[in-house]
């Protein structure tokens, strides 16, 4: 888990703690934390008390949003950070339309792991 700065801050219109998250999708915390540690979900430190916050985006309704695991690892693997792959996955994309999350939470996945497995090229 790490700080973001305010640039990426700016681009992720909304945040998630993890209690929140927990709530959402009916589960513990801890098991929120678990995916985290396993890389289903990115979290970063922010807020005056420097708490665990997750895009709000990465959450559709009860459930993950579907396609973010397998684009968090392709973008891991690629040797991505953290704030990396907060910053593509929140940046427009001319060519999708939207940003890679906006695409992903529309169920264009596979689009977005195409273009994250092009940036491995």
């Amino acid at each position: 888990m790490t700080e973001i700065d305010a640039k990426i801050d700016a681009l992720v219109p909304a945040w998630l703690t993890l209690p929140d998250i927990a709530e959402k999708l009916g589960v513990e915390v801890t098991r929120v934390r678990q995916l985290v540690k396993e890389g289903q979900l990115i979290a970063v430190r922010r807020g005056e008390n420097r708490a665990l916050h997750v895009p709000a985006a990465f959450i559709d309704g009860d459930k993950v949003v579907k396609g973010l695991a397998g684009t968090l690892t392709l973008l891991r693997d690629d040797g991505f950070t953290v704030e990396e792959m907060l910053e593509w996955l929140f940046t427009p994309d001319p060519t999708l339309p939207g940003t890679p999350a906006q695409a992903l939470s529309e169920n264009r996945g596979t689009e977005v792991k195409r273009r994250a497995q092009a940036l491995a090229v």
